[in-house]
C-alpha cells in the first residue's frame, strides 16, 4: 500500500528565529527523505484549520493572541516558543492536516496517514502556547473525531521524548479518550509522572530514565502501554510522532534506533486493525537530529504503509 502523506509549503515558513532547534530544515529533511523513499506516495495538501476546529481544544484567549495580532517580524511567547510573520498560518495548516486526515480515514477513503507538518503541537495546552508548540494539532484531531464523526473511543499515543503535557491537559476530562505516553524523566516540561492518570479521560504515563535503550523501551510498551491500548478498543488511533528519543538527538538522552519506531508503529497498526478498521493518523512532533529524522520518518511511514 502506498503511503498517504499530508503537508503544506506553509509549514516550512514558520520561523522561530536564528539558531532555534525547531527550524524549517527539520521538515525539509523529512520531506526529502519521504519523497526519495516513497516515489508513489499520495501527497495531500493540508487545509487551513478553521477557528471552530481550533476552539475544540483551545481557549478564545489563546486564539485571539495567536490569530488576531499579526506578527511583523518576531514575537517571543516564552523562552522557548516564538512566532514569525507566517507562523500562525503554518500552525493552522498543521492542525488542518490532522483534521483532514481524520476525515479521510473515518470516511473510508484511506486507512492510515502521516502528517509531515510543523510546528509541533503536543506541549500546547488549552490556553497556552509553549515548548515550540502553538496549536495542539493531535488533540484537535482527537476532539474533531468525536465532534464531527461521533467516535466514542479515540486514543492518542505519544512516543516523543518529551511528555505531551498539552495533550494530557486538553484530554484530561474528555470521556472516551485515552492518552498514552512514554518519555524521558526528568526532562522538559516536568510533567508525566506515573500517577497522572486522568479525570474523565484516561492517561497512562511511563517515565523512562536517561540512557533507556531499545530493549527497555520495547518492554515498557509491551508490558504496560500496548495492553492498555488494546483493552481500550480504539476506533481511531492518533500518534504524536516525535523522534527525539533517538540516540543522535541533541536535546535528550535516550538511546533508541529507527528500528524501534518501526517496531512500535507495526504494533499500533495491528491494534488499529483489530478494533478500528485500521484507522490511524500520525503527525510529526519533535526530533532535532536531521539524520535521525530522515531515518525514523522513513521507518515509521514504511510501517504505516
Amino acid at each position: 500500500m502506498s503511503p498517504v502523506l499530508f503537508t503544506h509549503p506553509a509549514c516550512l515558513e514558520h520561523d522561530p528565529g536564528p539558531g532555534h532547534p525547531e527550524c524549517p530544515a527539520r521538515l525539509g529533511a523529512v520531506l526529502e527523505a519521504l519523497r526519495a523513499a516513497f516515489p508513489k506516495a499520495r501527497w495531500c495538501e493540508a487545509p487551513l484549520a478553521d477557528r471552530g476546529q481550533l476552539a475544540l481544544a483551545h481557549s478564545e484567549r489563546l486564539l485571539h493572541a495567536l490569530l488576531d495580532h499579526p506578527v511583523e517580524q518576531h514575537r517571543q511567547l516564552d523562552p522557548d516558543t516564538a512566532m514569525g510573520p507566517h507562523s500562525a498560518q503554518a500552525a493552522r495548516r498543521a492542525a488542518g492536516a490532522v483534521c483532514a486526515a481524520v476525515d479521510a480515514v473515518v470516511q473510508g477513503g484511506i486507512e492510515r496517514a502521516f502528517c509531515a507538518v510543523r510546528p509541533p503541537g503536543h506541549h500546547a495546552t488549552h490556553d497556552q502556547a509553549m515548548g515550540f508548540c502553538l496549536f495542539n494539532s493531535v488533540a484537535i484531531g482527537a476532539l474533531w473525531a468525536r465532534h464531527r464523526h461521533g467516535l466514542s473511543r479515540v486514543a492518542v499515543v505519544d512516543f516523543d521524548v518529551h511528555h505531551g503535557n498539552g495533550t494530557q491537559d486538553i484530554l484530561w476530562n474528555v470521556p472516551g479518550t485515552l492518552y498514552l505516553s512514554s518519555h524521558q524523566a526528568p526532562l522538559y516540561p516536568g510533567t508525566g509522572a506515573a500517577d497522572e492518570t486522568g479525570g474523565r479521560g484516561r492517561c497512562h504515563n511511563v517515565p523512562l530514565p536517561i540512557g533507556c535503550d531499545s530493549r527497555s523501551f520495547r518492554e515498557a510498551w509491551r508490558a504496560q502501554l500496548l495492553p492498555e491500548l488494546d483493552a481500550f478498543r480504539p476506533e481511531l488511533i492518533l500518534v504524536s510522532a516525535g523522534f527525539d528519543a533517538h540516540r543522535l538527538d541533541p536535546l535528550a538522552g535516550l538511546d533508541l534506533e529507527a528500528t524501534d519506531y518501526q517496531w512500535l508503529t507495526r504494533e499500533l497498526v495491528d491494534i488499529a486493525q483489530r478494533h478500528g478498521g485500521g484507522r490511524l493518523v500520525s503527525a510529526l512532533e519533535g526530533g532535532y537530529s536531521l539524520t535521525a529524522l530522515r531515518q525514523c520518518c522513513v521507518s515509521h511511514v514504511e510501517a504505516l504503509a
